[in-house]
């Protein structure tokens, strides 16, 4: 019987001791957040202006000045159509 009530007082004890444990070392427990590096914050911008150097390139290499001129405005318009209606940034 003594063992009984020996265990008894013993899980009395932890469950009244760990949700005081826990709830103080989640509240000491400092809160990181992640800074977006260049390439999250300005995601539309690189994609533009990688489809227009793109499409500068294969038009020039097709078309000379003009298709290089024609090609860097397809680029930008494909660019921008894929950045902002087909996979637009998640806030």
């Amino acid at each position: 019987m003594k063992k009984f009530i020996a265990s008894f007082i013993m899980m009395t004890m932890l469950a009244v001791i760990i949700p005081f444990i826990t709830t103080t070392a989640n509240a000491q427990r400092k809160r990181i957040y992640k800074k977006p590096n260049a390439y999250q914050k300005h995601r539309n911008l690189f994609n533009i202006g990688i489809g227009t150097a793109a499409g500068a390139i294969l038009g020039g290499i097709i078309g000379g000045k003009k298709g290089a001129l024609i090609g860097g405005g397809t680029g930008a318009g494909g660019a921008a159509l894929y950045s902002y209606k087909l996979k637009p940034k998640k806030q």
